[in-house]
């Protein structure tokens, strides 16, 4: 298989799922939606369905879509070093497409919700009772692009994505390899699903789980770029752990693939 190869399929199949994953969070988040209030499990259940239908688009690449994925069956070796800045250059880049397009299916969305006045005022009302100090300069929409914490505390949250991270990349890898020995199989992919969905509802809570660096990264600085009104920050003195950890995490189930399992 090709860089090229590698990068579209990476490319499409980020996209899509970032486009399923942060749709859901828009329209849990905004009023103007048929979703609006659905809640967490509809959340994780979303991120879980934006897993499987970007895995199967991107079958042809073995559908990583995550660069913790990537390290992980690299040090497993189902795929070579050398391909690993493709696999990573086009699931950024396919995050970043994901979020634009989660900013045009939901335009007429963000206007309202970014000039209803009811909610810049109840934003800047729980802004103004935390600690400044440590209060996140993020505006009303960031969570549908990005990740956040409940709870600000850096060791946590990191230890949090690392572990969650290290249960989705180990369940990975502990699937077996498809007969192209990049990605797991058709049945596998829908295991990985659910197992998404597992971690979200069950450690999805203190940090919103990005358990990938570019689900993450790539869609913060969409927000940055985008031309939203009063959207605030972008929060990037938290954005080193939802990228840090997963790698981290993708690195440690490679480990203990490789210990346990080889």
């Amino acid at each position: 298989m090709s860089s090229s190869d590698i990068f579209i399929s990476e490319t499409i199949g980020t996209a899509v799922l970032i486009l399923l994953g942060g749709g859901v969070c828009a329209a849990v988040t905004f009023k103007r939606s048929k979703a609006f209030n659905a809640g967490w499990v509809a959340i994780a259940f979303g991120w879980g369905f934006a897993v499987l239908t970007g895995a199967y688009i991107a079958a042809k690449s073995g559908a990583n879509l995550n660069p913790a994925v990537t390290i992980g069956l690299a040090i497993k070796g189902g795929i070579e070093w050398s391909q690993v800045p493709v696999y990573f250059a086009g699931e950024m880049f396919g995050a970043m497409i994901g979020a634009v397009l989660v900013w045009i299916v939901y335009y007429g969305q963000f206007h309202a919700h970014l000039t209803d006045p009811e909610v810049l005022a109840d934003h800047t009302s729980h802004e103004g009772l935390v600690d400044q100090a440590t209060a996140p300069k993020a505006g009303p929409v960031l969570g549908i692009f990005s990740t956040g914490p409940e709870i600000r505390h850096a060791v946590q949250n990191l230890a949090t994505e690392i572990i969650a991270t290290v249960v989705l990349v180990l369940s990975i890898l502990t699937l077996g390899l498809s007969d192209n020995g990049k990605g797991v199989g058709v049945i596998g992919t829908l295991l990985v699903a659910l197992v998404v969905v597992g971690i979200g509802l069950s450690l999805g809570g203190p940090t919103g789980y990005a358990i990938n660096p570019v689900r993450d990264l790539g869609p913060r600085i969409v927000h940055a770029l985008l031309p939203l009104p009063n959207k605030g920050g972008s929060d990037w003195g938290y954005a080193w752990i939802p990228v840090v950890g997963p790698l981290i995490g993708g690195a440690l189930a490679g480990g203990i693939y490789q210990v346990a399992f080889a």
